[in-house]
């Protein structure tokens, strides 16, 4: 394989860049999507639709403590590429030696109370009735593996900054495809249930961190950190924090939105409603892969030419991003419209399932054509540093919208609210966002991209 140097991020066209960045992102997520949907399906089919249930009541927990890794990772990324683009290998070295030591020091020390508060956390976030043992199960097996994954989350964003996709996508395939192995080899063969889809889980986190320790001491990577380099740079450390704190927030927003529907769906209609929120979760995991995979391929070009003061690329990056997400936004909203009976029957044939959870898998991507430009409008921000406006844009779906929805929308219209609050969460976020991205171009782009 021929090396690729992150400079291309600055002289390649934009939109053979944006799709040479995205293709790889958009595979890895869509295995890693197709992993988590074929999970559920085997899971489901193999041990029963209460473990659906079960597993989505573990992933906001487990997730959340994942996620700082992701928040670090994404956090000083941003930072790499700027510096990348800069010329200054030495901040980037600092940077991503200061995310090691940040991963492995929040992540460790919340799944040592993860574990001690298990009773306790598993009905907080749903895990009533028939879900609490097969969830207890899930999440106290899975969440030792938990650091592993929050290190090949960071990692995975390093590696996109340094502008190798092709490689964040092999660390997205390698524990997607040993996931999928291990399920059948543990649930189907040695009929271990709740046991062997939870070790499959951790084993597969376990490859995909051995495959990303390669990389980085492979001659594929640019960045060579030494000891040094671990310790903690207070300014470093604080900016990694501001634009992390972005990503860390909507995951926090994430998990609190799960303990609320999960909770909120339980009062409506028991397991069978959980159920149903579980279904249409892993189809907005899967759905989506390809607007995420162009969010993905965008961030690090956005930030390379932010940091390398070409404005003009910038604001063409925006552009061709927006549009090749919005196609592809357009396209999903008609598959998930057309086919969410067939779809369905995927995970269950329970015939209670069956009813429930077509509807509301049209309720939830109504808005679904026009989410490009919140998640494109968002992750600019991001890119190029500016902590608090991507902070309020990202948390102006989950939070700010969201959530207030799903108590205000089931008081005139029932169950029915429920569902109808994820469109209306899309529409009111996507009008902020366009009036804020529109704002920034204006007064900060387009006066400097000729000087």
């Amino acid at each position: 394989m021929a090396k690729v140097s992150s400079q291309e991020l600055g002289n390649q066209p934009i939109g053979k860049l944006l799709i040479k960045q995205a293709v790889p992102a958009s595979i890895g997520i869509l295995v890693m999507s197709l992993n988590i949907l074929i999970d559920t399906i085997f899971v489901g089919n193999w041990i029963g639709s209460v473990a659906i249930a079960a597993i989505n009541v573990v992933l906001p927990v487990s997730f959340f403590i994942a996620a700082l890794g992701m928040a670090i990772g994404i956090g000083g990324s941003s930072i790499i590429s700027r510096a990348l683009g800069a010329d200054d290998s030495t901040k980037a070295l600092t940077t991503f030696g200061n995310q090691i030591t940040l991963t492995v020091l929040f992540t460790v020390s919340l799944v040592i109370p993860g574990l001690y508060f298990v009773d306790s956390i598993i009905p907080a976030f749903g895990g009533k009735g028939a879900i609490f043992v097969p969830a207890k199960i899930y999440y106290t097996i899975v969440l030792y593996g938990i650091p592993f994954l929050a290190l090949c989350m960071m990692g995975n964003t390093v590696i996109r900054a340094e502008g190798k996709p092709k490689f964040a996508m092999y660390a997205m395939l390698i524990p997607s495809v040993g996931n999928l192995l291990l399920d059948y080899i543990l649930i189907k063969v040695f009929d271990f249930g709740m046991y062997g889809a939870a070790w499959a889980t951790t084993a597969s986190y376990m490859l995909c961190l051995g495959f990303i320790i390669w990389f980085f001491f492979s001659n594929n990577s640019e960045l060579k950190i030494t000891n040094c380099n671990f310790k903690l740079q207070l300014p470093i450390v604080k900016e990694i924090g501001s634009l992390g704190f972005v990503t860390l927030s909507r995951q926090a927003a994430v998990s609190v939105t799960y303990l609320l529907m999960n909770n909120i769906l339980f009062e409506f209609g028991g397991e069978t409603s959980v159920t149903a929120y579980a279904i249409v979760g892993r189809m907005i995991m899967f759905a989506f892969f390809p607007i995420y995979g162009i969010t993905q391929g965008f961030l690090p070009i956005a930030g390379f030419n932010y940091g390398a003061q070409n404005y003009k690329r910038v604001r063409e990056s925006i552009i061709t991003a927006i549009t090749y997400a919005a196609i592809l936004a357009a396209l999903v909203f008609v598959f998930l419209m057309v086919f969410p009976e067939a779809i369905t029957r995927l995970f269950t044939q329970d015939e209670a399932v069956l009813r429930e959870t077509p509807p509301a898998m049209r309720y939830v991507f109504l808005a679904t054509p026009i989410i490009a430009v919140q998640l494109i409008g968002a992750a600019y921000f991001q890119a190029i540093g500016k902590a608090v406006p991507a902070l309020l844009l990202t948390l102006s779906r989950q939070a700010i919208f969201f959530i207030p929805l799903i108590f205000i929308l089931p008081y005139f219209y029932g169950e029915l609210g429920v569902w109808l609050a994820f469109p209306a969460a899309d529409i009111l976020s996507t009008i902020v966002t366009a009036y804020y991205l529109h704002r920034e171009v204006k007064l900060n782009l387009l006066p400097y991209e000729t000087k």
